[in-house]
């Protein structure tokens, strides 16, 4: 499983990073994407739903929020 750590980004930049690390995914793979940034809660969700790609879990524990994307 890949992992992204995008904290301390600000929007769009967390949106726009995990789409490009989608785009480089085989079919199948699954990557976490750690942020900070509080839209993402809203980005990220809805990017995943645009792309078809799969929102397994989403969590968020402080200020960390953490997603976990199956690349469709």
């Amino acid at each position: 499983m890949d992992r992204l750590d995008l904290r301390g980004l600000k929007c769009p930049l967390p949106a726009l990073k995990t789409k490009k690390a989608l785009a480089g995914l085989a079919a199948g793979s699954v990557v976490e994407i750690a942020c900070t940034d509080p839209m993402a809660a809203i980005d990220i969700p809805h990017l995943v739903a645009e792309s078809g790609d799969a929102l397994e879990a989403s969590d968020r524990a402080g200020d960390v929020l953490t997603f976990r994307i199956r690349k469709r």
